[in-house]
């Protein structure tokens, strides 16, 4: 069994070598648009560093192909031959993060830079690495040249290299020609490499979303099939991932294609199972787009809000319609929320308690929202709540939704919020709580 695995191993990898140009494409400083202005001065310094300390050093990933394409990148990666150790004995502001690969995070001021050691094949490479039944567990192995790293990169628009000792670029796979053709297409087999990491079919998704990218046919068809090995992912990276494809501006196209390829339902199990219920169905997509809306308008947006949504329709089905004699809700509904956050985080989407909690709080409000107090003070004791305002928008989101039975709450509450009479009430009352 390890020999086959071994054997196979072997063939993915020569499969990469074969993809990745033996020569690669150079393209000096004067035939590309990468000028250093667009690059952070952070991000300049640990390169200049590096170069200075006799290592190589290039500039890789998200922040050369968005250059490219004329974007501002959120961040900068490097590479470079230096080993983990050796990047940080070279600046004072790192520190090593990582297991599965071990990285480094050089601080300047408020911006990281991340670098990483030139990865290799687990054949030809040296280091600690771990395979098991074809994924990548353990991946600490280095390469010594920018070929080796090359040869790891998962996709092609994200294998080309900004070196910072001529300013030329390097493309080892045809990903300039992907960025004009607005190609997402993978470098080796996709089912080997979608194996190795199952990560990789979100990343597709992120990347197809973000951009406005094309996925590859070869690369998207074998999504579908291959999309329950991201069980096998731990639930806590998944929650980044989640955050990355729907808190990044992107989440309607996101959803979309998540969806469209058979993700979303290993994602969020539950909620999967509810979108066949159209109001269910309106209040993700409501919540997809009202959060690209304020990402657009420099708005802030949170997790917990958007988390609470994706999971209200499991919740809510669980829910009594109607008030039922000897059944406190307000108890059963903390009961059936405890018990759908931790089997999601048991089994998908590890959800940390910082944003658990909060979530919780917006749910726990939908009943304090739908019921009007007949005592004006105490409507405006709830408007103290530290959560007020986002379980007032997510009553919102769920009358957009079409649940009529909110709508009239909803409507009571804005009109409440409209009469410039109740801010000198709440202003009294929180004087009295305090001499209280």
């Amino acid at each position: 069994m390890f020999s086959r695995v071994k054997l196979t191993l072997k063939l993915c990898h020569l499969n990469l070598q074969n993809l990745i140009k033996k020569t690669p494409t150079y393209i000096p400083r004067t035939k590309h648009n990468l000028s250093r202005h667009k690059i952070s001065q952070a991000a300049l310094n640990v390169l200049y560093q590096l170069h200075k300390s006799g290592y190589q050093a290039f500039l890789v990933g998200g922040g050369v192909r968005d250059v490219l394409l004329g974007r501002t990148p959120k961040d900068f990666d490097i590479v470079t031959n230096a080993l983990p150790e050796q990047i940080k004995n070279s600046f004072n502001s790192c520190r090593l993060i990582g297991r599965r690969f071990v990285l480094a995070h050089v601080r300047f001021n408020r911006e990281i830079i991340e670098v990483a050691t030139f990865r290799a094949t687990h054949v030809d490479g040296k280091g600690e690495g771990r395979i098991e039944n074809g994924q990548i567990i353990r991946d600490n192995v280095y390469g010594s040249t920018v070929d080796n790293d090359a040869g790891r990169r998962d996709f092609t628009i994200n294998a080309i290299y900004y070196n910072i000792s001529d300013f030329s670029l390097i493309d080892y796979a045809n990903g300039i020609e992907d960025l004009k053709a607005r190609i997402i297409k993978l470098i080796g087999d996709p089912v080997l490499r979608y194996k190795e990491d199952p990560v990789r079919m979100l990343r597709a998704i992120r990347f197809a979303a973000k951009l406005e990218f094309t996925i590859a046919p070869e690369t998207a068809k074998p999504i579908p099939k291959l999309a329950g090995l991201l069980a096998n992912i731990p639930p806590a990276r998944l929650f980044e991932e989640v955050l990355k494809l729907f808190l990044s501006g992107h989440a309607v196209k996101s959803f979309k294609l998540l969806c469209q390829y058979g993700l979303f339902q290993q994602l969020f199990p539950k909620t999967a199972a509810c979108l066949e219920n159209p109001i269910s169905l309106k209040l993700i997509e409501q919540v997809m787009f009202d959060t690209d809306e304020r990402i657009k308008n420099d708005k802030p947006v949170t997790p917990a809000f958007l988390l609470a949504a994706l999971l209200w329709p499991p919740l809510l089905c669980q829910l009594p319609d109607k008030p039922v004699k000897g059944v406190n809700l307000q108890e059963k509904l903390i009961e059936i929320s405890q018990r759908l956050l931790a089997r999601n985080a048991q089994q998908r989407v590890a959800i940390p308690r910082r944003i658990t909690v909060p979530m919780q709080e917006i749910w726990l409000l939908q009943l304090r929202l739908t019921r009007q107090n007949k005592v004006k003070k105490k409507n405006l004791k709830l408007l103290e709540h530290s959560q007020f305002r986002a379980g007032y928008d997510f009553l919102l989101l769920r009358s957009k939704a079409g649940e009529n039975q909110v709508t009239k709450y909803a409507d009571w509450w804005t009109d409440l919020l409209a009469d410039r009479n109740v801010v000198a009430p709440v202003k009294r009352f929180r004087r009295r709580k305090k001499i209280k």
